[in-house]
C-alpha cells in the first residue's frame, strides 16, 4: 500500500511537471508572437507617419510657389498652413495608440487633406500657376505620397488587425490580458478615401 501511495504521488507529481512545462512553453511561445506582432504594428504605423510627414514637408515650397501669385487667394494658402501646423503638432506614442489619438490624427491630417484640395481647385483659375513647373513637380510629389499614404495604411489596417485577432482569440486573451497587450486602433475610412487625389497638371 505504501508503494502503491508513493507512485501515485510520483505520478501526480510527473503529471503536474509536464502540464506546467506545457504551460510554460505555451506562454512563452505566445507571449513573443504578441511582441512580434505588435512591433510590426509600431513599425506600419511609424511608416504611415513618415508618408504623414512627407505630405506637410510639401507646403513650404508649394506656399513660396503660390505666393509669388499676388493676385492667389492669400484665405486658401492661410487654411493650408494652418492645417499643416495642425497636424504636425499632434504626437502620437505608437506603444500607447488608442482609438482617440487615432481618431485625433486622422480628422487632422483630414483637415489637411481637404485645404489642399480646396487650394488645388482655386488654382485651377490660375493658368499661370498651373503651368509653373515648381507647382507641377508639387502636383507629382503629391499624388506619389497620397498613393503611399493609401497604401501604408491598409498594411497598418493589416497588421494590426492580425494582431488584434491573435489577442483575442482564446486562450491567447488569457494571456494577452496577463500580460497587458491591448487592442491596437484601425484607421477609418473617409468619405472619398477610396479615389485617387485630382489635380491636374496640363
Amino acid at each position: 500500500m505504501k508503494n502503491k501511495g508513493c507512485m501515485s504521488a510520483g505520478t501526480i507529481g510527473i503529471a503536474l511537471i509536464i502540464i506546467v512545462g506545457i504551460l510554460f512553453f505555451w506562454g512563452k511561445s505566445g507571449y513573443n508572437k504578441f511582441v512580434d506582432q505588435e512591433q510590426t504594428v509600431d513599425a506600419k504605423w511609424s511608416n504611415v507617419q513618415t508618408v504623414y510627414q512627407k505630405r506637410a514637408n510639401l507646403i513650404p515650397n508649394l506656399e513660396r510657389t503660390v505666393k509669388s501669385y499676388s493676385k492667389f487667394e492669400q484665405e486658401t494658402l492661410t487654411k493650408v498652413i494652418e492645417a499643416r501646423s495642425k497636424a504636425t503638432s499632434i504626437n502620437i506614442n505608437p506603444t500607447n495608440l488608442t482609438e482617440e489619438d487615432m481618431a485625433k490624427f486622422q480628422a487632422a491630417q483630414g483637415e489637411l487633406t481637404g485645404a489642399l484640395s480646396r487650394l488645388m481647385a482655386v488654382a485651377e483659375a490660375y493658368p499661370n500657376l498651373k503651368a509653373d513647373q515648381q507647382y507641377i513637380n508639387f502636383q507629382r510629389e503629391y499624388i506619389a505620397i497620397e498613393n503611399s499614404i493609401r497604401t501604408e495604411t491598409v498594411y497598418y489596417n493589416n497588421a494590426a488587425r492580425d494582431y488584434n485577432v491573435s489577442i483575442k482569440q482564446f486562450p491567447n486573451n488569457i494571456l494577452a490580458n496577463f500580460t497587458n497587450f491591448k487592442e491596437k486602433p484601425l484607421f477609418k475610412a473617409q468619405a472619398g478615401a477610396e479615389n485617387a487625389p485630382s489635380v491636374f497638371t496640363e
